[in-house]
């Protein structure tokens, strides 16, 4: 059994000694995203859980010193922060040390699946641009979302069955920044397919090794201005896909 955070933590003990040097070129807060640029050009990304930050108006208080620090500043927030908009940074400048030419598998994320009608399709997180494209396979689906905001929100026990009878399990990468990803891991019965999906998604198979993950599908930017443009004006995902890469990678 995982522990909350255990990915988390396992990403940073990854990470750090590869990226805690490496220094902090730019930072972008938006609405939707993060975006963390290290020096050579990395950039990486990571989702704000805008209903999960605490009420009221506040302000980030570590503005205007990050940019010039070293990156260990920010991935340390992986194990040692729990408030969101901090794990997120975590998270984005994890994935900026990671941003490497992972392969060439740029297919679209469903044909790996390989969905047929006989598959019962839990989804951890609305991936709005995929519901036609599962329901045109016959496949049935089920979402399980934790922001009322989106869509209606099952009860846990109606959310656990789910997650114990689906035979594929498409996961958003933003449950890593609310410590929820071990609980719904934890939850599965015997999926053939399980896939962790979104920008915010880490490319580092290892440290996977012993859940049912099987694939990777996270995004790696190919305009970085545009990017951290789109980021500075509220844009999410949408906007962005025009600048990024999507890559998948097949963990077993």
């Amino acid at each position: 059994m995982l522990s909350a955070g255990e990915i988390a933590r396992r990403l940073f003990d990854s990470v750090f000694h590869r990226g805690e040097n490496a220094v902090i070129e730019e930072v972008r807060i938006g609405l939707g995203y993060v975006g963390v640029r290290l020096d050579e050009g990395r950039v990486g990304l990571a989702a704000v859980l805008l209903h999960d930050l605490p009420s009221g108006c506040s302000v980030f208080p570590d503005a205007g010193r990050l940019a010039g620090s070293k990156t260990a500043s920010l991935l340390v927030n992986l194990i040692e922060r729990r408030e969101p908009l901090e794990k997120a940074l975590g998270l984005a400048a994890a994935n900026a040390v990671l941003h490497t030419a992972f392969g060439e598998d740029e297919r679209d994320s469903l044909s790996i699946m390989q969905l047929t009608p006989e598959d019962h399709v839990a989804m951890v997180g609305l991936f709005t641009p995929m519901v036609r494209k599962i329901e045109a396979t016959g496949a049935k689906l089920t979402v399980i979302e934790r922001n009322p905001a989106r869509l209606a929100v099952l009860d846990k026990k109606e959310s656990d069955r789910i997650l114990k009878e689906c035979t594929v399990a498409i996961i958003t990468a933003t449950t890593i920044l609310n410590d929820t990803l071990e609980e719904v891991l934890n939850g599965l019965g015997n999926p053939r397919h399980v896939a962790i999906l979104g920008p915010s998604t880490p490319l580092c198979p290892d440290i996977f090794y012993d859940t049912p993950v099987n694939h990777l599908g996270g995004a790696v930017v190919r305009d970085t201005g545009k990017v951290m443009q789109i980021i500075s004006e509220g844009g999410g995902t949408p906007a962005m896909r025009p600048y990024l890469r999507f890559i998948n990678l097949l963990v077993k």
